[in-house]
């Protein structure tokens, strides 16, 4: 069983400038996913690949054990870029160049580190032993629910719940289970690219669900959120 994991980290980021490669707790985010990526990649025997169109983040990569001659193109590092698109040009690289074909595919996302490997083994078992599943995704539980407290416009103008079960969903207990995807990992397994899925999200997805606290660096307020809580030493599940 031959497994690749691919680390993405686009140069030209606006929302936060640099942040691949911003440093929180003394450390450069990008540090933290190599760090838990070489982990996992010694326990299950699988390489390790890097996108980016930026020199700098190669060579902080470098510095913390990642090197590649990879460089991901123009076209590919734009704001319409799709992610799926990323990692499989990526794969396709990885493949010709080690001569190999991959079984299974973890992409793991700088800006969603906290991830353990607990998590990642329990998810990598749950994809493998489900014969028709093309990808996994992790998530947490939401805080909010479509069919209970969350609303949107009609074609009238007037609000109502998102989702409906026919009836109206009287307390949240009662509702589905929704959650939110956190962002900070994927497994795909190498059909999933053969069959040209274009989302993470297919008919035939699965989920794990994180027992603790992840959540996406999309804002400087969650570096500043995520750096107290490092420092302070406030994660116990996280090392």
């Amino acid at each position: 069983m031959n497994l690749l994991i691919t680390i993405c980290a686009r140069g030209g980021s606006k929302g936060i400038p640099g942040k691949n490669i911003r440093l929180i707790n003394s450390k450069p985010l990008i540090a933290y996913t190599i760090d838990i990526a070489k982990h996992f990649a010694t326990v299950n025997s699988a390489d390790i690949a890097l996108s980016t169109d930026s020199q700098s983040i190669k060579d902080v990569a470098a510095d913390f054990g990642i090197t590649t001659e990879y460089l991901r193109s123009d076209e590919l590092a734009n704001d319409t870029a799709g992610k799926i698109d990323v990692i499989n040009d990526l794969l396709m690289f990885e493949e010709k160049s080690r001569s190999k074909v991959y079984d299974y595919i973890l992409d793991m996302d700088i800006t969603s580190p906290l991830r353990t490997m607990e998590d990642l083994e329990n998810a990598f078992k749950i994809i493998k032993n489900d014969e028709k599943c093309e990808s996994l995704f992790s998530v947490n539980k939401s805080h909010r629910n479509p069919y209970f407290n969350m609303v949107e416009q009609n074609d009238k103008g007037y609000y109502v719940t998102c989702k409906s079960m026919g009836e109206n969903v009287k307390t949240r207990q009662s509702a589905p289970k929704v959650y939110d995807l956190n962002a900070s990992f994927y497994f795909y397994k190498r059909s999933f690219f053969k069959n040209g899925f274009t989302g993470a999200i297919t008919p035939f997805s699965l989920i794990y669900e994180m027992p603790h606290l992840c959540f996406d660096l999309d804002e400087i307020n969650d570096f500043e959120y995520l750096e107290y809580l490092l420092v302070n030493k406030k994660l116990s599940f996280y090392k």
